[in-house]
């Protein structure tokens, strides 16, 4: 299993939340392109920032003193915070960066339900995605250390899975594949870009990789189901020796049994059973029981021997569980140790949905030669003077070649 920061002689910063409010400052002087031609330990870490769970369509119960407010509002003041950042400090808290200034951002990745499920009253996913066009991806004012604009790369999530292939209770108008299709042409580029009548869910599914600052980082489709793990397989085995690799998807690493096919009968998508036929895989562990009470403990072993097949594979990002957190997953049979980050939903948080102060983004920085990162709780709505810094974690990112 993946060895723990603490094994490696690194122990993880942490901090209680809230911190104080981060100092405005100027514009990052030096950018990454400049820096490139300089020795590694010489160059400027590498940041960006990682949400997930937008959910266009919703309303939040209370926002900024408003009551019942819509999702494209929140979600716009969530980005207006991402277009601040690059004027900000990190905190001192020992973290890559720290007390320095923010300035550039390589990427801002979504980790997928971007349309809200169209179910009871919800607006229809073409809605949602317009909405999310708009406030993400012509929003986003950022920029990289080379100077172009900060790219938004995105995962799709089981409500935008649920809406183009259907959902055991009614959809508003439907299915729709429009936030689907519109997530895969935009991170897979096909050649002809698909349509919301041409997308096939089985067949063009959302998996790629963007490689940042020597660290290779692999986005997936929901969750790494068997289909997943065949393609990060091919990948994997591409890597020069050494080099890390971070996984970004949608669902937690003990993914909920309701998201793999239906194991009874026909194996359809029904008000009965309610699985939602997310995932490549027929529930091993269904047995009579509804999605509700099955176990994925099957499954999760099958996603156990692969990270232990691949102990490249350093750490863990998702959304789907709505809230801020870090913690390291262990397996079902408690033998692996793999640093493991949630990240908060700006209209389902766990805790923030409750209380506006704990509304977060993660903020990602990787050391330029690769071989640590740094993820902290970005409180975005924390008060009038700016964000404010909730946990810190800083793990290594190496393993000795060959071991598990």
């Amino acid at each position: 299993s993946a060895p723990s920061s603490e094994s490696l002689g690194m122990k993880p910063f942490v901090l209680g939340r809230p911190v104080a409010l981060c100092a405005v400052a100027w514009l990052c002087a030096s950018s990454l392109a400049v820096a490139q031609g300089a020795p590694a330990q010489t160059r400027p870490p590498v940041t960006f920032v990682f949400t997930s769970d937008a959910h266009f369509g919703l309303t939040r119960g209370r926002f900024r003193g408003a009551e019942q407010v819509d999702a494209a509002v929140v979600n716009a003041a969530l980005v207006a915070a991402i277009n601040a950042l690059p004027d900000a400090t990190f905190p001192r808290d020992g973290g890559l960066g720290a007390g320095e200034r923010i300035g550039a951002l390589e990427a801002v990745i979504e980790g997928g339900d971007i349309a809200n499920r169209a179910e009871n009253g919800v607006q229809p996913a073409q809605r949602s995605w317009s909405q999310f066009d708009s406030v993400y991806r012509h929003g986003l004012h950022t920029r990289t250390g080379g100077g172009a604009m900060t790219p938004l790369w995105m995962v799709p999530g089981n409500h935008d899975a649920s809406n183009a292939i259907g959902f055991y209770r009614p959809l508003l108008g439907g299915p729709d594949a429009v936030s689907m299709m519109a997530i895969y042409n935009a991170m897979m580029r096909p050649a002809t870009p698909v349509s919301a009548s041409t997308y096939h869910y089985d067949r063009d599914r959302v998996h790629y990789t963007r490689d940042i600052a020597g660290v290779h980082v692999l986005f997936l489709h929901i969750w790494p189901d068997s289909t997943e793990r065949a393609w990060m397989d091919r990948d994997l085995r591409t890597l020069q020796p050494g080099t890390p690799a971070l996984i970004f998807t949608h669902d937690q690493p003990d993914v909920e049994a309701k998201h793999f096919r239906n194991p009874h009968g026909q194996g359809d998508i029904n008000e009965q059973d309610r699985f939602e036929n997310l995932l490549t895989e027929r529930l091993q562990g269904g047995g009579e029981a509804t999605a509700a009470d099955a176990s994925t403990e099957y499954e999760q072993r099958m996603l156990a021997a692969f990270l232990k097949d691949h102990p490249a594979i350093q750490g863990y990002f998702h959304g789907n569980s709505n809230g801020h957190e870090f913690y390291t997953y262990g397996g079902p049979d408690h033998d692996l140790s793999l640093p493991t980050f949630r990240v908060d939903s700006p209209m389902k948080g766990d805790h923030s949905a409750a209380d506006e102060r704990l509304l977060s983004f993660m903020v990602i920085t990787l050391a330029a030669d690769g071989r640590s990162l740094t993820a902290r709780e970005c409180l975005w709505n924390a008060g009038a003077d700016g964000v404010s810094w909730g946990e810190t974690r800083t793990i290594p990112l190496y393993r000795t070649v060959g071991t598990p």
